[in-house]
Parts: C-alpha cells; structure tokens; sequence
C-alpha cells in the first residue's frame, strides 16, 4: 500500500445540499449551548467535571479502561499503584493537555510548535513515552493489525518526507475562514488524524484541538465543547467515516457525520451544563443554610472543582487562596456531612485525612449514579 497523498485544503466539490442543513443545525445547536456557557460566572470551575469526563471518555476511544470516579479518586490520592493506574495516568495527561491549550489560546493561535507542546504533555511518562514525545514523525508508519506488514497495513499515513509541508498547509487553513467555521472543525480534525503526525496520541490530540479551534474562530466563548461522548458512542462510524476519505475520497459523508454529531452533542452538553449550573444554584443556598457562613462560595467553587478531595487539601486550599482559617473548615465540612451534601469515601485515621466527595455532581457529570 501506497504512502495517503492529502487532499489539498480548502476542500472543492462538496455536496452543498446535503450538507448546508445539517451546518444550519449544528450552528444553531452550538449557539445555544455558548449561550449557556456565557452565563455561567465561572465555567473552568463549574464545568470542570465535564472536562475530567471529556479526558475520560477520549482515553477510551483509544483503549483505556478507568473510569470517572476512578479518575476523582486517584486526584484524591485514594488509588495506588495497579492495573488501572497506567490508564488514570494517560487520562490526566490528556485533562492536563485540555488545560494547558486553554491557556495557550488566551494569548496566542494554534501553531505547529503548540502541537507539538501538546503531545509531549499528553505522553509524559505514560505508555508511548518513548515514541518521541512532542515531535512530529520522521519514519514511515502504518496502521493495521499487530505485527502486520505495511503491505497488509489498513491505512498508510503520507510519506514523513512530505509531512512538513502537509502540516504546514493544515496549520495554514486553520488560520484561513473557510465557508463555514464548523464544517471546517471537520475538516480540520479529519485531515490531521490522516496526517497522522505523531507516532502515537494522534486521536486524543485531534479531539482536544476541537474545541481549541472552536474558541479560536470565536464560536465559543470558551474552548469548553466535548464530543468524545458521541465519538465514543459512534466509535466504528467514527473510524469507518475518517478511512472512506482516505479509500474513497468521501469528504461528504465524514462531514455529515461531524455535523451530526455536532448537533446531538451540543444538545446534550446544553442539558448538563444547564442541570450543573440549577445544582451550583441550589447547593449555594443549600451549604449556606447548612453553614450559616460567609465563606459559602468559597467552599462550594472548591467542591465543585474538585468533587473528591481529602479534607487537608480543601482546608489548605481555602487558607492559602483565601485565609480562611484552618480551623474553620474542618465544622464547614462536618455540617456539609451532616446536611447530606457530602458523603465521606473513606474517614480519616491517625494522620490520615478523611476523603469526602460530592456525590451529586459526579453523578450529573457522568449522566447516572456511580457514587
């Protein structure tokens, strides 16, 4: 099998009619959800379960088994060394590879050189480690069943002599303003995963530049929007949609799948993010009757970044951000307890700290009761 040879970018010869209503769609969908995202004062916090379960969700598309509160779990320091350590770890990578881009796009666009940072943040020390972390490919891969040929290979990526430019032509089209901004997030993910640049990690980074590119194009207010859930649900669609174009040059039908999945997940997304932003509002009142103090935001913004947590981090957490003293948090959270806002995972011994979780939320998060 042959080197793929890209199609050039911007793409020619789409079926405007199949495509132009499901653009419609997915547009108003997305604007619906961004408006929601606007009224939240601090999303990065109150959301930050979703991204967790985004970093989850993507891991899973490519093999790893952990799951959500597993994730939370390991944050706490409840989990140690074992079969499922290896996959927590890759998952909080890929959480620490979605934040370090947020941060990047405040100031600066999405450029080859961030790719690049991405992926050596998504590899650090876990699996694939010594597949030249942040560095685009220089040898000749193929993707296909363990151990077989590249003549028996189901995919082979354009030949590493020709990738820089290739790549360079995708990093061109992401700064160019196509017909519309979403078909062109398509078209963007679906030629970097055939590109195929890294050794390893191409599919976890592709999904994270989504909502990165997104926000760059200013479609969203924030690079919050999640689409591991359907590309999860979807995944033998998925990877059957993205190999057409490689076989058949079928730019149509992988389009139309992205768009559709646009739709659906920005309709879920809004319902979650809509179902949190009723549970901040009614916890607020909620801690503050249980409480009485004046420190409720504070208190509950802590929870709700971090809705497992042993009660040393969040009383450190709460004096060192602000002064809250450290012997006021320990009451705050026994009233929390008793009021059935927390429940406590495993309770302290010794020098030992309780670990305290907010069940509510991580069940919202995750779409059914785990906790």
């Amino acid at each position: 099998m042959n080197p793929y040879i890209p199609d050039e970018l911007p793409l020619t010869g789409l079926d405007a009619q199949r495509l132009l209503p499901l653009v419609g769609q997915a547009n108003a969908a997305l604007a619906r959800y961004d408006g929601l995202l606007q009224g939240i004062p601090n999303p990065a916090i109150m959301l930050s379960p979703l991204t967790t379960r985004e970093a989850v969700l993507s891991s899973r598309i490519e093999g790893t088994q952990a799951t959500m509160d597993e994730v939370l779990e390991q944050d706490a320091g409840l989990l140690q060394e074992g079969e499922k350590y290896q996959d927590i770890e890759e998952i909080l990578n890929y959480r620490q590879a979605l934040y370090a881009g947020r941060e990047h796009l405040k100031d600066y666009p999405i450029r080859l050189g961030f790719v690049r940072e991405l992926h050596r943040i998504l590899m650090n020390s876990v699996r694939g480690q010594d597949k030249t972390p942040g560095e685009f490919r220089k040898d000749q891969n193929w993707i296909g069943k363990y151990g077989c040929t590249i003549d028996q290979a189901s995919f082979v990526p354009p030949n590493p002599m020709l990738l820089p430019d290739h790549l360079q032509a995708w990093e061109q089209y992401m700064d160019s303003n196509d017909m519309d901004f979403l078909l062109q997030t398509a078209v963007v993910h679906a030629q970097f995963e055939l590109l195929h640049p890294f050794k390893d990690g191409n599919g976890r980074i592709g999904r994270i530049l989504i909502p990165l590119f997104l926000f760059q194009k200013r479609v969203l207010s924030q690079p919050m929007f999640y689409l591991s859930d359907y590309l999860e649900g979807h995944r033998e669609e998925y990877y059957q949609r993205l190999k057409a174009i490689s076989t058949e040059r079928d730019w149509n039908s992988w389009i139309a799948f992205f768009l559709q999945a646009m739709v659906t997940q920005a309709s879920q997304n809004s319902e979650r993010v809509a179902a949190i932003r009723a549970l901040y509002e009614e916890m607020k009142i909620a801690i503050h009757a249980a409480t009485h103090s004046q420190y409720t935001v504070h208190v509950l913004d802590a929870i709700f970044n971090k809705p497992i947590f042993r009660s040393s981090d969040l009383t450190e957490q709460l004096f060192q951000q602000f002064g809250i003293h450290e012997k006021t948090t320990p009451g705050l959270l026994r009233q929390m307890k008793e009021a059935g806002i927390l429940r406590e995972l495993r309770p302290s011994s010794g020098r030992r700290p309780a670990t305290l979780c907010f069940p509510r939320l991580i069940n919202l998060a995750e779409g059914h009761k785990v906790l």
